[in-house]
């Protein structure tokens, strides 16, 4: 269930039936557990509405609470704010109805559906990827796999690099100073050596310029040979960046990159040209914002325009991203989601603006930005080491897998574990790539964050592999005492005909910390899909394993008997769906032993 959704209903009514006036419940978690649950703060504004003594308000509003079967006290606090806390047998018998939908672990689906799409990663082709691409990979999967959930049709697009300058550039340069042999053993490390030595030797060598923007206009006026060359080095690239998204388990629905939108660049800006939004300057045409009497009152302010093509002709990613727009309204998305560096805010700023001006923009459309990637010198992560070479995200990776190998092979030395050879490199795989993944998304994307691999592979504290060993421990749990945890919530067997009793029961503290917190993963995983927030997953999990911890510390599991032992295998397995469901919607890996 929603559950703040749900209590916010109640408090709604419960205001209006107490003061006769209808109001928001403004309600929210308390901060300490000792307060209650759950704050309701929609008392303060309505009593300076009413002149009214605000704490006797909240009397009124307090009794009506204590009626609702879920309310155990609601206590005024403060000024005028009701503090509620939840009786314990209703949160047992809502974890019992939790326990039973094994298909979604008590999230509901979403009461209105969208037909979303968002536009995610981007790489170039003939270029490695590096740790610049990780954030939009990473948060944009998750973006995705949210919004799915929760019951949207959602279409992830990898717009790639596949057009322009440095096309001209790289066939030249492979003509010029390409090595066939090192192109059959490496293609796409030749590829990105052709192109920095053609991009270097233009910049002062005249002839080459102009002889790669020749080369260009024969690939733009469809030359089949260089048609040819264009698509090799899509094919070459295409096949380096599956591996890269395979290995983090990142799918695509459509890989519409610049190219798909080629054809229709020209037509962007003669509409530009009849609706009057463009104005030459210097040769090339341009949105000057300040001239637009509709144009964003921000935008207005900013004298840097939006340019669509340059004075020689050549479109920009503007012109590109404005067909886009286009072609997104007319495929009848409800929501464009653009998942893209923070640094990018102006320019699609300015580029939802033309297209809203145009009738171009679908009904919701949004940058997902997000911050820099640091070092631990607190700069910007270096995308070269010292010797000019590029760290790619598949060295990355292999480095965050050797690390996690390195821990589990300690661990397995120390008899901590007991696991084959195999086993143990299918670990870590799932552990380093988990961690890494975990570590971007565990920030807010807004934030810069720091990039340290002690600190991300570690199995304390709020880290991928402390939550993927807190799942791993609670199998042990099930192995242990023979539990298969699948029928706990279903009955004895196959084929039983009517729901089980109910099974869970709060009677201790520990107990009803930890099913306050399993209670509230529907609303984490809808505000995570509305808000574009995978953080709100990973605080959620991080709060779960800790309460779980408390509880598994405080509450015997398989020394318990009877009923007892029923209840608290149940909340060990309800604990263990969340943690698999919320890391799943992470893209992250549980493993069963750890």
């Amino acid at each position: 269930m929603r559950i703040e959704r749900y209590l916010d209903g109640i408090g709604r009514a419960a205001i209006e039936r107490a003061l006769g006036v209808a109001g928001a419940a403004a309600l929210r978690p308390t901060g300490d557990p000792k307060h209650g649950d759950y704050q309701l703060n929609g008392v303060l504004p309505l009593a300076k509405q009413l002149k009214q003594n605000p704490r006797a308000l909240a009397e009124r509003v307090a009794a009506e609470l204590l009626g609702v079967e879920a309310i155990e006290r609601a206590e005024v606090a403060g000024p005028g704010f009701v503090n509620l806390t939840l009786k314990s047998a209703w949160l047992a018998r809502e974890l019992d109805e939790q326990g039973r939908d094994a298909a979604r672990d008590g999230v509901p689906t979403s009461e209105q559906t969208e037909r979303v799409v968002v536009d995610f990663s981007g790489p170039n082709i003939a270029k490695q990827m590096h740790v610049g691409h990780l954030r939009s990979t990473i948060i944009g999967d998750a973006v995705v796999r949210l919004l799915r959930f929760v019951g949207h049709e959602v279409v992830g697009d990898n717009h790639l690099g596949d057009w322009g300058t440095q096309f001209g550039l790289l066939i030249v340069g492979l003509s010029e100073f390409g090595d066939r042999q090192a192109l059959a053993r490496e293609p796409i490390v030749e590829l990105e050596r052709i192109y920095k030595q053609a991009s270097e030797r233009a910049k002062t060598d005249h002839e080459f310029a102009a002889a790669a923007r020749g080369q260009l206009a024969k690939l733009q006026n469809g030359d089949a040979e260089n048609t040819a060359l264009w698509q090799s080095f899509v094919e070459i690239t295409r096949t380096e960046l599956d591996k890269i998204y395979a290995r983090l388990e990142v799918h695509f629905d459509t890989w519409h990159g610049e190219s798909f939108y080629n054809a229709m660049l020209a037509g962007v800006v003669e509409r530009l040209k009849e609706s009057a939004l463009v104005t030459e300057d210097a040769g090339a045409l341009c949105v000057f914002f300040a001239e637009l009497a509709d144009a964003p009152d921000d935008l207005k302010r900013q004298k840097e325009p939006l340019i669509v093509q340059k004075r020689d002709g050549a479109f920009l990613y503007s012109t590109t991203d404005l067909a886009t727009l286009r072609y997104r309204a007319e495929q009848r998305f409800d929501r464009a989601i653009y998942v893209v560096d923070m640094r990018q805010s102006l320019h699609f700023k300015q580029v939802f603006a033309v297209a809203k001006l145009l009738g171009w923009d679908p009904p919701r459309t949004e940058h997902l930005g997000f911050g820099s990637v640091l070092g631990k010198d607190g700069k910007p992560l270096k995308t070269r080491d010292a010797m000019g070479n590029a760290i790619t995200l598949a060295s990355l990776l292999d480095e965050a897998e050797e690390r996690a190998l390195a821990r589990l092979s300690e661990a397995k030395a120390e008899g901590k574990i007991d696991l084959s050879d195999e086993e143990l490199r299918e670990t870590a795989r799932a552990v380093g790539i988990g961690a890494v993944k975990y570590a971007d998304l565990h920030q807010n994307r807004a934030s810069d964050y720091q990039f340290d691999f002690d600190k991300m592979i570690t199995f304390q504290g709020n880290a991928g592999p402390y939550l993927q060993y807190a799942y791993a421990r609670i199998q042990s749990i099930f192995r242990k005492g023979q539990v298969d945890p699948d029928t706990l919530f279903t009955g004895a067997g196959e084929g039983a005909s009517e729901l089980p009793p109910s099974i869970i029961a709060l009677p201790e503290r520990e107990e009803q910390a930890l099913g306050r917190v399993l209670l509230r993963f529907g609303e984490v995983v809808h505000q995570a899909a509305e808000s574009g927030l995978p953080h709100l997953i990973t605080d959620h999990l991080y709060e779960l394993a800790k309460a779980y911890s408390t509880f598994f510390e405080a509450c015997p599991v398989l020394k318990a008997e009877g009923a007892v032992r029923n209840s608290r295998l149940a909340l060990c397995a309800l604990t263990a769906r969340q943690l698999r469901r919320g890391l799943s919607l992470l893209g992250i890996q549980v493993v069963d032993r750890m």
